[in-house]
């Protein structure tokens, strides 16, 4: 391979990113554009730097490393780096470059560039994947999402969610502060969101339990929820036996 691999490290622990340094320095194939210490760091220069390769750690402060993802513009490959194992069957199942478990040693970091240089070619295979490392998940249901607004990253608790709207490969996120536009798909909220809080009522539309006022026929076999500050949304036939089987009525 004549061209080197742009290389960015994304880890906050200082020792952990020293240890790195000195196993990729005089790699023939690397070149080692920085380091980032945290997820909202990572975001920013990624998208800055355009890295072909990130070595990712999962569990950072303020944001995770899969939530880091899902807010990247630019879609490099991904090594991950991290001290906890629960993570791996997940992340070989969506078609991760390689999971590095701490402590690794030199040759199982080289062994995962090999990986990495092997991989470059097969181009067909590099959005599907990064589109599949954004939506995992790090827990069994979603305590909160991130979303990327401008310049503004938001965390915004699940807790804090009135409904969520369909936008064809995109959804817009309810919340008392306004909306947030994320680049997810319906079935995945409906998936990864707690369906004793959230019930999806219509292909376009899934609704915060909580936040839901009274459900109103307007037509036979039609149906709208209300919710508490008046916002009505459509309910479709199997959106109203969901209702009828989560709400018991």
């Amino acid at each position: 391979m004549s061209e080197k691999l742009n290389v960015l490290l994304v880890e906050d622990e200082e020792l952990a990113r020293d240890l790195l340094k000195s196993y990729l320095k005089n790699h023939p194939s690397i070149n080692l554009l920085g380091e980032c210490e945290n997820g909202f760091e990572g975001v920013q220069k990624i998208n800055e730097l355009k890295p072909d390769l990130v070595f990712l750690d999962i569990q950072m402060p303020k944001i995770t490393g899969f939530e880091m993802l899902q807010l990247l513009d630019h879609k490099p490959d991904i090594v991950f780096t991290t001290a906890y194992d629960e993570y791996a069957l997940k992340a070989f199942e969506i078609n991760a470059v390689d999971y590095l478990l701490k402590p690794f040693s030199k040759e199982r970091l080289l062994a995962a560039i090999d990986k990495v240089l092997e991989r470059r070619g097969n181009a067909e295979e590099q959005s599907d994947k990064i589109s599949r490392l954004s939506e995992l998940s790090t827990g069994e249901y979603l305590e909160r999402i991130v979303v990327k607004d401008r310049h503004k990253i938001h965390i915004i608790l699940s807790s804090h969610i009135r409904y969520i709207e369909s936008m064809d490969d995109y959804v817009l996120i309810y919340t008392p502060d306004g909306r947030h536009t994320k680049q997810n798909t319906m079935k995945f909220f409906e998936t990864h969101l707690d369906p004793r809080e959230f019930i999806r009522i219509h292909r376009s539309f899934i609704v915060s339990v909580s936040e839901i006022e009274e459900i109103q026929q307007y037509e036979k076999e039609s149906y709208v929820v209300i919710l508490k500050d008046r916002t009505k949304l459509k309910v479709s036939k199997s959106g109203y036996k969901n209702l009828k089987e989560a709400l018991d009525f």
